[in-house]
């Protein structure tokens, strides 16, 4: 496939919220959505909408490289829709392009082959990362009533680890740790936020 060169329009900045999963990125994104109004927008989690919507998952191996392909380029057109109808807002990514290396049935380079791109350009995407770590890093349940979530501890646990090793390569990247007090964590999360729109800031 051949290799995209559009330079990535940004409008005001991109923040990408990410992590393993139950790691409260979500909440965090929601609760900041709330409180600055106007000033942010989200981007929605693009494979929570598409399986939400009847997308169907399976173990065969073509399904999945397909299904990461489409969630790709729905993650990336999403982003490039809300950054031209807000361009002087924040957006506030919950996941980003990247993502799907994690969830790739292959080697890294072969993610990238696919999606015709390369590690260096999906990180301009993104001016920051802020990772939350999974609750499975403490061997705490991720139920928390997500139809959408379908991993086990165990695998939420490796999850988290590729998703830190790929993200980290960002210059702007932060790391919410687990705690065993969500408040604590979710807090922590939120703080490095606002720290990072406002040192951003459009």
């Amino acid at each position: 496939m051949k290799q995209r060169n559009v330079k990535h329009k940004n409008g005001c900045h991109r923040i990408v919220l990410t992590g393993g999963p139950g790691g409260g990125k979500t909440t965090a994104v929601d609760l900041y959505r709330r409180e600055l109004g106007e000033t942010v927008v989200v981007v929605p989690e693009a494979a929570t909408m598409l399986y939400s919507g009847g997308f169907p998952r399976s173990d065969n191996i073509d399904i999945r490289l397909a299904t990461q392909a489409a969630i790709f380029e729905v993650q990336k057109n999403l982003e490039d829709i809300q950054a031209t109808l807000y361009p002087n807002r924040a957006l506030l990514c919950d996941r980003g392009t990247l993502d799907g290396v994690a969830y790739w049935p292959g080697d890294e380079s072969s993610y990238f082959s696919a999606m015709g791109t390369t590690l260096e350009f999906e990180l301009s995407r993104y001016d920051a990362v802020i990772f939350f770590e999974s609750a499975a890093i403490g061997n705490i349940s991720i139920e928390g009533g997500n139809p959408i979530r379908t991993e086990s501890i165990k695998e939420a646990v490796a999850l988290d680890r590729r998703l830190r090793e790929i993200w980290s390569h960002h210059p702007n990247f932060s790391h919410i740790k687990h705690d065993t007090s969500f408040i604590k964590k979710l807090t922590s999360g939120l703080i490095v936020l606002n720290e990072t729109v406002a040192k951003l800031r459009c």
